[in-house]
């Protein structure tokens, strides 16, 4: 069962939410949560798998909430957000959410979502994905760059695999282009996720458009 947590202050859209989520089976919502201060709270005391956070929220917004979650080790999150390609959804991700869904994503793709972030791929509508890789790579940029030398502790297979992530492809995609096995590419992505420090292949997408993968 995944355990979820549904921060999202419009009642009416929240409790459409926590229907949808109940439908499925393997899907529980164990809390809910109409502010971002209250989501923390919740998620502490709750310790549920992952929280899906609205962001734009009163008292503490989302991205905020997503930043305290993710540094404390508490939950996976998946941003729900109105807002497509925008720069709460940049800051979210830096903040190290696990993948985004835009609030007109059908049911079956929230469902789907869910379970992709709860297996720990963090690739959410990998289409969708694709685009905010181009946006980002398109955009000012919003910060310091990310600093070559991290790169330096992988494997030259690593980075082949990183640049891949950073194009957006899925694991079968990037075992077909680098004549790969698909879990030997989710081996080489779980580790260089763990060299690199980083929660999800979402953020790993940023750096690897960040270092010009």
């Amino acid at each position: 069962m995944i355990r979820v947590l549904v921060a999202e202050d419009q009642s009416a859209v929240r409790a459409g939410l926590v229907l949808i989520l109940r439908s499925a089976p393997d899907i529980g919502v164990v809390g809910e949560a109409a502010d971002g201060e209250r989501a923390v709270e919740l998620t502490r005391d709750l310790r549920p798998d992952l929280v899906l956070m609205d962001v734009q929220m009163p008292r503490l917004d989302g991205v905020s909430a997503t930043r305290r979650i993710v540094a404390e080790r508490l939950a996976d999150v998946l941003v729900l957000t109105t807002f497509d390609l925008d720069a709460y959804v940049f800051g979210a991700l830096r903040a190290g959410a696990a993948g985004f869904l835009l609030k007109n994503a059908e049911a079956r793709e929230l469902l789907e979502a869910v379970r992709t972030v709860a297996r720990g791929e963090g690739i959410v509508a990998p289409a969708v994905t694709r685009r905010l890789i181009a946006e980002f790579a398109a955009a000012p940029v919003r910060g310091a760059g990310a600093d070559p030398a991290v790169l330096e502790g992988l494997t030259r297979r690593e980075r082949e695999v990183l640049g891949c992530v950073g194009e957006g492809l899925s694991n079968a995609q990037i075992g077909a282009r680098l004549d790969m096995a698909e879990g030997t590419v989710k081996t080489h992505v779980s580790r260089l996720l763990g060299k690199l420090g980083l929660r999800s292949r979402v953020q790993a997408a940023v750096l690897a458009r960040e270092l010009g993968l």
